[in-house]
């Protein structure tokens, strides 16, 4: 089935990746498959704090949970939503690091100081954390 040109511009402002299990060869994939959804959104500025925060929430992912996740990000005129979803129960924790933990648990710091909203949400089978970002209020 071919899509209508409505349903290829919808199509066209949104992400949908599957992240295997330990692949992080996949954060940098998923950072420039989200700089090229981007590249005609408005709020330019904010691309670079979206990769950032991106790969924070999919290495959190991949390092914490044993089965992979799905990263979805959807592009508006004036907002973005990243979501991605891991198959582990726990919720995440924010982590006020020390200054002798190098960068080890500052993922959530940085969602939690640069998304405009961010939380969590129970999938049943695993959880999904997001964060939004609103056109021209990025840090």
């Amino acid at each position: 089935m071919r899509a209508t040109g409505e349903q290829a511009r919808l199509l066209s402002k949104q992400l949908l990746r599957r992240v295997e299990r330990a692949d992080f060869t996949a954060v940098p994939e998923v950072r420039h498959a989200l700089r090229e959804l981007l590249s005609h959104w408005r709020a330019r500025e904010s691309a670079e704090v979206a990769e950032l925060l991106t790969s924070e929430l999919v290495t959190n992912a991949l390092v914490h949970t044993e089965h992979g996740a799905v990263v979805k990000a959807t592009v508006a005129d004036s907002q973005l939503r990243v979501e991605v979803r891991d198959f582990v129960d726990a919720p995440p924790k924010p982590n006020r690091p020390t200054e002798d933990d190098g960068t080890h648990g500052r993922g959530l710091v940085l969602v939690e100081g640069l998304a405009d909203a961010w939380g969590v949400r129970s999938q049943g089978l695993g959880k999904m954390v997001w964060f939004e970002l609103n056109a021209g209020t990025a840090a």
